[in-house]
C-alpha cells in the first residue's frame, strides 16, 4: 500500500448559486473577468507600461489556466491528463523544473493510471481534496501520495496505479469522500536529457463513446472559473505582496513538508522571498546547499509568474549550478550578463520574489543576499571563478529554450 487518508475536514467547491446553466450563469461569470482588470491595479501607484503589459499578459494566461483545471480537464467521468500551468501559463510561483499534470476525480470512483515512468529527477503522483480556484492555500488538502521511490515498476518503467476503491498491495492510493483532484509532478534535473512520463488515466467501468455534456455540469464548471478568476487570482496576488513585504534580499526557509498537507511536493522544503537589484548593481546569492534529491533557486515577477525561463537563466538547479571548490552556490542576479556562469537574469524585473525548493534535504540552507554595484562583482567571488563568453552564454540559453520546447510538446 503506497498511501493512506490523512484526517482533513472537507471544503466546499462553489456552487452554481441556484441559477443553474443560462445567462445568468455566463453573466456571472464576465462580470468576475471584468473585475479581474483590479488585480493589475492594485497598489495605488500609476503602473508603469511593462507592469501593465505583464499584468494583463498574467490575466489572460491565468484565465488559460483556468479553463485547464475548471473545465477542460474537470470531467471526473471522463479524466484526461492536462497541462494546468507550463512556460506559457506561469501561475503560483510554478516550479521551472517541473511538469504538472492535472486530472478530475470524484469520490465514488476508482481509477487507474498507467504507462511509462519516464527518465524525470522525480516523479510525485499526489490525490487531493478542493481546488485551486478557492482561494486560500487550504482549500486544497492532500488525501495520499506516492513517488517514484514507492511505485513497483516494471521492465522499462512501465507501471500501472489504482486510485480509490478497496485497498490493494502494490500501486495503490486511497481516496476520499472529498476527493476532487490529481496532481503528477516531474522534476527535470538534466534537462536536456531527461524525459517525461507517458501516462493515462481512466475510470475504471468507463464506457464510450462519452456522453454530451450535462446543464449542471458546465454550470458548476463556469461557477469554479468565476471562483479561480475571482478568489484564486486575489490569493496569489497576496502571497506575491506578503513576501514583497518582508526585507529586500531575504528569504524565509521553511521545514521540509510544510507545505504537503496542502497539496505541495512531499518532503519538499521551501525558501521563499523577495530580490531587489536595480540597473548598474548586483546582487551575489550564496548558500550551501545540503545533500538532497533535487534543489532549485528561481526568480518569479510581481504576480508571482515565475520569469521567463525557456530563453532566460531566471532559474538553475543543482544539475546546472557551478558550485564553487568550497561547496558553495554563488548566482549572481544582474541585469547585464556578468560573464559568470550563474547569472541569473531578472528579465528586467527591479524587484519581485524568490523561491528555493530543496527535494530530501534534512537540513535547512543558511542563504545570504550581497548587493554591490555591477562593476564590482568579480572582485565580489572567489579569485579564479570562469569566465563565460557572449558566444558560450548564447549556446547556453539556446539549448535550454530547446530543452523546455521538448518538456512541454504536445
Amino acid at each position: 500500500m503506497l498511501g493512506t487518508m490523512s484526517d482533513a475536514n472537507p471544503i466546499e467547491a462553489p456552487t452554481t448559486g441556484g441559477h443553474g446553466l443560462g445567462p445568468a450563469s455566463w453573466e456571472h461569470f464576465a462580470q468576475a473577468l471584468r473585475r479581474a482588470s483590479a488585480l493589475v491595479q492594485a497598489g495605488g501607484a500609476s503602473p508603469s507600461d511593462r507592469h501593465l503589459a505583464e499584468g494583463y499578459r498574467y490575466l489572460a494566461r491565468f484565465l488559460g489556466a483556468g479553463l485547464v483545471s475548471c473545465v477542460l480537464h474537470n470531467d471526473p467521468d471522463y479524466p484526461v491528463f492536462g497541462r494546468m500551468m507550463d512556460y506559457t501559463m506561469p501561475w503560483g510561483l510554478d516550479h521551472p523544473d517541473c511538469l504538472y499534470l492535472y486530472a478530475a476525480l470524484r469520490a465514488d470512483a476508482e481509477y487507474r493510471v498507467w504507462g511509462a515512468r519516464g527518465s524525470a529527477n522525480h516523479l510525485d503522483i499526489q490525490v487531493n481534496a478542493g481546488h485551486f480556484a478557492l482561494g486560500s492555500v487550504e482549500a486544497t488538502r492532500t488525501i495520499a501520495s506516492c513517488d517514484d521511490g514507492a511505485l513497483e515498476l516494471g521492465d522499462g518503467g512501465d507501471f500501472e496505479l489504482r486510485i480509490g476503491g478497496p485497498e490493494r498491495p502494490g500501486n495503490w492510493l486511497a481516496s476520499r469522500d472529498d476527493v476532487s483532484f490529481l496532481l503528477v509532478r516531474q522534476y527535470f534535473y538534466d534537462w536536456e536529457n531527461e524525459r517525461p512520463a507517458d501516462l493515462l488515466i481512466e475510470r475504471v467501468g468507463a464506457s464510450y463513446p462519452i456522453p454530451p455534456p450535462s446543464p449542471e455540469r458546465v454550470a458548476h464548471q463556469l461557477e469554479l472559473l468565476t471562483s479561480w478568476i475571482e478568489r484564486g487570482g486575489a490569493q496569489w496576488l497576496r502571497m506575491s505582496e506578503g513576501f514583497l513585504s518582508l526585507p529586500e534580499n531575504s528569504v524565509i526557509v521553511h521545514a521540509a513538508d510544510a507545505a504537503a498537507e496542502h497539496a505541495g511536493a512531499a518532503g519538499q522544503a521551501y525558501a521563499m522571498g523577495h530580490f531587489a537589484c536595480e540597473p548598474g548593481e548586483a546582487v551575489i546569492v550564496e548558500f550551501a546547499p545540503p545533500p538532497s534529491k533535487h534543489w532549485v533557486f528561481a526568480m518569479g515577477n510581481l504576480f508571482w509568474e515565475q520569469i521567463e525561463f525557456a530563453s532566460r537563466q531566471s532559474s538553475l538547479n543543482g544539475f546546472q549550478a557551478r558550485l564553487d571548490p568550497d561547496g558553495h552556490f554563488r548566482g549572481v542576479i544582474a541585469h547585464e550578463d556578468p560573464g559568470v556562469a550563474n547569472w541569473l537574469d531578472p528579465a528586467g524585473n527591479t524587484r519581485g520574489t524568490v523561491a528555493m525548493r530543496f527535494l530530501g534535504a534534512n537540513e535547512k540552507p543558511v542563504c545570504s543576499f550581497t548587493r554591490v554595484a555591477a562593476k564590482d562583482v568579480r572582485r565580489a567571488l572567489p579569485p579564479g571563478t570562469p569566465r563565460v563568453s557572449a558566444q558560450e552564454r548564447m549556446e547556453v540559453l539556446t539549448r535550454r529554450r530547446h530543452a523546455v520546447l521538448r518538456r512541454y510538446r504536445r
